[in-house]
């Protein structure tokens, strides 16, 4: 896929899912590397998990100058309509979605409402008011029930196995199509398990230091044979403003027909880590950082139970793509990144 560069420095970027794990860590890193951008941040701050740490993820940005904060949500047209036109912005990261695969179970609206609903009032004011590139947030659950190993985005992807799964594969199907018809740069980008200070409460290894802490039994799934890529947020936030600074270019194969100027890559952190494994590293460094006792019976508190519907035994993510055209794998080891989570976690709790 050819690409064009896309200069960062200077521009306005929109990012929506402010207030989210990657959102707000996205845009501290740009802040750091760049000194003249603006960053317009949109968010509804719905309650799906604990408020105060969303407003925290906040209060690193509202010290910048270059920092516009809007409380909205994209499921309202009208209110991204009002913001492409009052800030026109050259650079759009669509990260806002209503995450999570066990909850797309009790609450299927919440995923039509924010994921496509929201997604496609995105797309349609990128169409009106036209921006450089489009980002957006996909997932590696949209691989479903796929069982060749590692995932390649050249693989089939229609077997989404939860409402969620299948939101982010619609996302993908509508960029596409929007990128062809109106030539609107887009770029997907399929995470996998991302985790790391700040992260999202309803994450396995978040619930399972709330639960230890507490004492409480932890649920591991599939009997702790589970693996997956699990991503630590500074690989994530790297490799998605590596690919901010290149846009796909529409293209004809040699038949003339014309491809659109869309791509969609994976970012995870291969090769996968065993579930059980990972909770046990996590405990010894929970121990290690204070949040819990040195004694800590790590046994009494695990409890090996059967896979949950919706879920899938293994995530592997093909990087090739990636490294291919950005030169860049992600690369931060478990361990490292579970330490700086554990620290994160005593000092924020303290």
């Amino acid at each position: 896929m050819g690409k064009t560069d896309v200069k960062l420095e200077g521009k306005t970027i929109l990012i929506t899912g402010i207030a989210g794990f990657i959102g707000s860590s996205l845009a501290r890193k740009l802040y750091d590397i760049h000194d003249t951008i603006k960053i317009v941040g949109v968010d509804n701050m719905n309650d799906y998990y604990d408020v105060s740490l969303k407003a925290h993820r906040l209060g690193w940005l509202e010290k910048e100058p270059g920092f516009v904060f809007v409380k909205g949500d994209i499921g309202d047209k009208g209110v991204v309509f009002r913001i492409f036109e009052k800030y026109r912005p050259q650079i759009v990261v669509n990260l806002a979605a209503q995450a999570g695969v066990r909850y797309s179970i009790v609450n299927p609206d919440a995923y039509i409402e924010a994921n496509i609903v929201g997604f496609f009032n995105i797309l349609e004011a990128c169409r009106r008011y036209p921006a450089e590139h489009l980002v957006f947030a996909s997932s590696s659950s949209v691989y479903g029930s796929n069982r060749k190993m590692p995932y390649s985005t050249e693989d089939k992807t229609d077997s989404p196995v939860s409402l969620y799964a299948a939101t982010k594969k619609a996302d993908e199907l509508l960029a596409h199509a929007y990128s062809g018809l109106y030539g609107i740069p887009c770029t997907g980008l399929r995470f996998f398990t991302v985790y790391g200070p700040a992260g999202r409460p309803d994450m396995a290894y978040f619930g399972f230091t709330d639960k230890l802490k507490k004492g409480e039994k932890i649920r591991i799934f599939n009997y702790g044979n589970c693996r997956r890529d699990f991503t630590y947020i500074d690989d994530i936030v790297d490799g998605v403003i590596r690919v901010m600074g290149k846009a796909p270019v529409k293209t004809a194969d040699e038949g003339g027909v014309a491809d659109p100027p869309y791509a969609v890559y994976n970012i995870g952190n291969s090769p996968p880590e065993n579930l059980l494994e990972f909770v046990e590293i996590l405990q010894q460094e929970l121990i290690r950082a204070g949040v819990l006792p040195e004694d800590f019976d790590f046994e009494a508190c695990k409890e090996l139970v059967p896979m949950q519907p919706g879920d899938v035994e293994i995530t592997y993510a093909d990087t090739g793509a990636l490294e291919k055209d950005f030169g860049f794998a992600p690369g931060t080891p478990l361990r490292e990144g579970l330490r700086k989570f554990a620290e994160w976690y005593k000092r924020f709790y303290a």
